[in-house]
């Protein structure tokens, strides 16, 4: 049973869990830190994370073993728990699609986004759900699932999430990568969808999404037709 800890306010809910582990505290696998607030939330490539009130902010720790698939794969693990939490809230859940390696979608709207980040042997994987509202981002359409009904109750909605995130780091465990990948694709984005990746070093990919590989990575298929993995990089609908 996932131990969930609810603070009013931090700075980072990712930055606390990394504190605590370099600190000496032993920060046990499946404990999630749940913010109401946060004051210096970060998501991918640095931006900062909207934290309207309502929303859900919550970071986990895992920690994986030897013999467990490749850690960053945890990214579409985690991916694949938020879309398996969020499709019973929905009337229409064919809205949703998972777009790579960590964003839940509605339509071409985020809803959520994910961050990892690595400490010692552990694993820090932070959640943003915009339950409630949704952030204003230049040049990104958003969406909160309010759009759609109710707003979830965002402690329920940290109960249902860590219990679906605790199954699938059972299953990633127990029956390896593969099925995952599979289930994964069965949640992503149409093939053929237009995207554009900002590498790490500074290049710009476009082409169509043409599925994962068998190590998780994203399948580009570039405009002259060649395919290449992409391992690493900020992707956006084209």
């Amino acid at each position: 049973m996932a131990t969930i800890r609810f603070v009013a306010e931090t700075g980072s809910t990712n930055a606390d869990l990394i504190a605590a582990i370099r600190s000496g505290e032993r920060v046990a696998e499946g404990d999630w830190l749940v913010a109401n607030r946060q004051t210096a939330g970060r998501g991918r490539q640095g931006r900062a994370w909207f934290d309207g009130a309502g929303n859900f902010m919550g970071s986990t720790v895992v920690r994986p073993g030897p013999h467990d698939p490749p850690a960053p794969t945890l990214a579409l693990l985690a991916g694949l728990a938020l879309y398996e939490t969020v499709v019973p809230m929905l009337a229409d859940p064919t809205v949703l699609s998972l777009k790579w390696p960590n964003d839940l979608l509605a339509g071409r709207a985020k809803l959520a986004g994910i961050l990892l980040e690595s400490e010692g042997d552990a694993v820090i994987v932070g959640i943003g759900v915009n339950l409630a509202a949704a952030p204003q981002v230049e040049g990104r359409e958003t969406m909160a699932l309010s759009a759609f009904g109710p707003v979830p109750d965002r402690d329920l909605f940290a109960r249902a999430l860590a219990g679906t995130f605790d199954r699938e780091l059972e299953r990633w465990r127990s029956v390896g990568l593969e099925p995952l990948l599979r289930r994964w694709r069965s949640a992503a984005l149409p093939i053929g969808s237009a995207l554009t990746v900002h590498e790490p070093g500074g290049a710009v990919a476009n082409g169509a999404f043409a599925g994962l590989d068998d190590g998780g990575s994203l399948l580009l298929r570039l405009e002259d037709g060649r395919l290449r993995s992409i391992h690493a990089g900020d992707v956006m609908l084209g």
